[in-house]
Order: C-alpha cells, then sequence, then structure tokens
C-alpha cells in the first residue's frame, strides 16, 4: 500500500501563489510517474498536471499552462505543484495520485494510489 500525503493548501487572493507538496513513503517513489488532480464543489475530478518518474515529461492541462509546475525531489520522495497567477476558477480540492506501472497519463483511473486532497481557495 503507498500513502499519499499532500500538504500546502489554502486561502489565497487571486494573482498570488501556493505551492502544494505531495509526500510518500514509499520506498520505490522514483519510479512512480506522479499526477495532480482536482474536484471543485458539484463538478467531477480533473487532470491538472503529470510527471514521469524521470521527470523528464510533464503534462498540463490547458487552463494551467504556464501558471502551474509540477515538480518531483526523489530524495524526498516528494512531487510538487507550484502554481502561480492563481484565478478563483482554481478553487478546488487538490488530489496528487501515483501510477505505479507506465508513464505519466491525464487519465485518472490509470493511477493507483491516491491522496486525501488539500483544500485551495482562491478569492477574487
Amino acid at each position: 500500500q503507498v500513502q499519499l500525503v499532500e500538504s500546502g493548501g489554502g486561502l489565497v487572493q487571486a494573482g498570488g501563489s501556493l505551492r502544494l507538496s505531495c509526500a510518500t513513503s514509499a520506498r520505490t517513489f522514483s519510479n512512480y510517474a506522479m499526477g495532480w488532480f482536482r474536484q471543485a464543489p458539484g463538478k467531477e475530478r480533473e487532470f491538472v498536471a503529470a510527471l514521469s518518474s524521470s521527470g523528464d515529461s510533464t503534462y498540463y492541462t490547458d487552463s494551467v499552462k504556464g501558471r502551474f509546475t509540477i515538480s518531483r525531489d526523489n530524495a524526498k520522495n516528494t512531487v510538487y505543484l507550484q502554481m502561480n497567477s492563481l484565478k478563483p476558477e482554481d478553487t478546488a480540492a487538490y488530489y496528487c495520485a501515483a501510477r505505479i506501472r507506465g508513464g505519466a497519463s491525464m487519465i485518472r483511473r490509470m493511477y493507483d494510489y491516491w491522496g486525501q486532497g488539500t483544500q485551495v481557495t482562491v478569492s477574487s
């Protein structure tokens, strides 16, 4: 069982920044592709960003390109989501996910493990 723990969410004004972290104790973290998804009230969980195990390949949904950056530190078993120029429409619970086998994916069902989520609220 792989446990993922997100942190870094909070309340921020539009235009501000937050950095989300997702930590795991899994020894083979460096082999996992990682993703960030978000879910706003009344909406389905949607893809935000994904990162290959090596960190060489990244993917973003169009609405966050140029504002969000996904990265990882395999020595710390942690993946990050740096969020800049935040907008009210970015308000959601943010979840990190791990894919044990295979590359980074934008598809939710491709991921094997999920964190509990961290809330991001952007005020206008």
